[in-house]
């Protein structure tokens, strides 16, 4: 689904990423791991479309988009939740789900006036399938809610609900778990691999929690001083003394198990 080619990204005289090749198969929930400084997040902000890479290409379902706004990517199946969720804070859950789908006819302040009645039908089904939404994720209870009222781990899941109602093809994850607590960490991962499963999205993960990784991601992809360093397995790469040496800087593999 996504193909990173030879992707080189500077900032001045600093290359966050260099020389990176690496692959996310379609239906697969790919992990990226690597220590702080690895340059994850730089490659996925490239992936994403919010810098530009300063060499190579990268590859949606065989189709160029290097360099395209993240909201051309949008367009073409490709969603992205952040660590710090963006909610819009004073508007309530449902009505951040139903603000999603792009091409409203609500949008146009011509149709708004002369086709209401059209913009009225359109909004009915757009609830309808926020609400849905809103049940598959267990929101139910805040669905009125203000979204800036959500607890993090709620905002999270708020994030997976706007992904849904964009119906991508690959759903970009930048540290799903992080400020969440294990049991809502744990309904999360379960919602992930339901979609992975049931509805055939393709997730790209960037994450910390190593169990987490452990638990969804097939294959794992290690980042090093702005190169792949290896993939795999996480039992396996959990073993690798390349690995060990990039976390801990030569510490005990006990360390890393």
């Amino acid at each position: 689904m996504i193909s990173v080619e030879h992707v080189s990204m500077s900032f001045g005289g600093i290359r966050a990423v260099q020389d990176c090749s690496l692959s996310v198969a379609k239906g697969s929930i790919t992990g990226l791991i690597g220590p702080n400084g690895a340059g994850k997040s730089t490659l996925f902000n490239c992936i994403a479309g919010l810098y530009r890479p300063t060499a190579g290409r990268i590859l949606l379902d065989g189709n160029d988009i290097t360099g395209k706004k993240p909201h051309e990517l949008f367009h073409l199946g490709v969603a992205r939740t952040f660590q710090v969720a963006h909610e819009f804070s004073n508007m309530p859950v449902i009505e951040n789900l139903m603000l999603v789908p792009a091409g409203q006819s609500g949008e146009s302040l011509l149709s708004a006036c002369l086709a209401w009645g059209r913009v009225r039908e359109e909004e009915a089904k757009l609830r309808k399938r926020a609400e849905e939404v809103v049940d598959f994720l267990r929101l139910g209870a805040v669905r009125y809610e203000r979204a800036g009222n959500l607890s993090g781990g709620q905002k999270k899941l708020l994030e997976l609900g706007r992904v849904m109602m964009a119906d991508p093809k690959v759903v970009l994850l930048d540290e799903v778990g992080a400020g969440v607590n294990r049991t809502l960490l744990a309904e999360l991962a379960s919602d992930i691999e339901r979609l992975n499963r049931d509805r055939g999205y393709t997730f790209f993960v960037i994450e910390h929690d190593m169990d987490l990784i452990a638990r969804l991601c097939d294959p794992v992809i290690v980042m090093a001083a702005g190169r792949v360093l290896t993939q795999g397995r996480m039992a396996d790469i959990r073993k690798d003394d390349r690995v060990v040496e990039a976390y801990f800087g030569g510490g005990a593999r006990s360390e890393a198990a």
